[in-house]
C-alpha cells in the first residue's frame, strides 16, 4: 500500500497513514532499541479505509539499527 497506493486485499485506493510515534512508557507504534524513547525506531502504519487491512513500514535508514539489536 505504501508503494502502490492500493490495498492488496480489496483493491481500494482509500488509504491513510498513521505515523509512528514514541511516547512515555514505550507508548506509540515503535520498536525499542535502547533505554530511552528517543532511541526507538518508529513504525508507520498504512491502513485501508474500506476493509481495515494494514501494513507496517519502517524507514530504510533504521534497518541497520534493528539488525544490530535483534539479529541473532
Amino acid at each position: 500500500m505504501k508503494n502502490t497506493g492500493k490495498c492488496p486485499k480489496c483493491g481500494s485506493e482509500d488509504i491513510f497513514v498513521v505515523p509512528g510515534a514514541s511516547g512515555a512508557y514505550g507508548m506509540g507504534n515503535n520498536i525499542p532499541i535502547g533505554s530511552t524513547i528517543f532511541s526507538a525506531v518508529l513504525v508507520d502504519r498504512y491502513v485501508c479505509s474500506i476493509c481495515g487491512f494494514t501494513e507496517e513500514w519502517i524507514d530504510t535508514k533504521d534497518i541497520e539499527k534493528l539488525q544490530k539489536k535483534y539479529r541473532r
